[in-house]
């Protein structure tokens, strides 16, 4: 599997790794515990089986010319009850115009995961992947109310593969 992501910007960075961290502490399951190298906090616009032939360049190319994007992080949730604890992205006409641009460019793709769909996709920063729906209130007390500011000024793809990325624009 391939992805699509959009990395963010120093500060904004450190204000979801703080949560990370906070969440963890409190003995809440975290994504501070995934030390793999390749773990950052982003945004998936898109994941298909593999890329075609070219893909990467073009995608490199939009992004290129769009970001930076800037972002507002919105309310913490879990998704569909039982799954990854997230915070919300704000969704804004240049993130939305973003993300269709990508899958357009990924028409071709064998393998699109339609929860990342323009119809579908709910735009979010991933901070536990299995979380229960019980623990939300301490969860949202721990991240505090804070709506963090900045941009995403990166993208990458992960290869789900053999766990690397390759940068697409920026810092990647």
């Amino acid at each position: 599997m391939r992805t699509v992501e959009l990395v963010c910007s120093p500060g904004l960075e450190v204000a979801v790794r703080a949560v990370w961290g906070r969440l963890a502490a409190a003995g809440l399951p975290s994504l501070a515990r995934n030390i793999h190298p390749t773990n950052r906090p982003h945004l998936t616009l898109a994941a298909v089986d593999e890329f075609p032939s070219g893909v990467e360049h073009r995608l490199a190319e939009l992004f290129d010319a769009a970001l930076p994007v800037p972002v507002t992080l919105d309310r913490v949730v879990v998704l569909d009850g039982s799954a990854p604890l997230v915070w919300l992205v704000r969704p804004t006409a240049a993130l939305t115009g973003l993300h269709a641009a990508v899958w357009d460019v990924l028409a071709e793709a064998d393998g699109h995961r339609p929860w990342h769909a323009p119809d579908a996709w709910v735009p979010h920063l991933s901070l536990a992947l299995r979380f229960r729906n019980a623990d939300l209130r301490l969860a949202r007390a721990v991240a505090g109310g804070q709506r963090p500011t900045g941009d995403f000024d990166a993208a990458r793809s992960y290869d789900g593969t053999d766990r690397t990325v390759t940068p697409l624009a920026g810092r990647g």
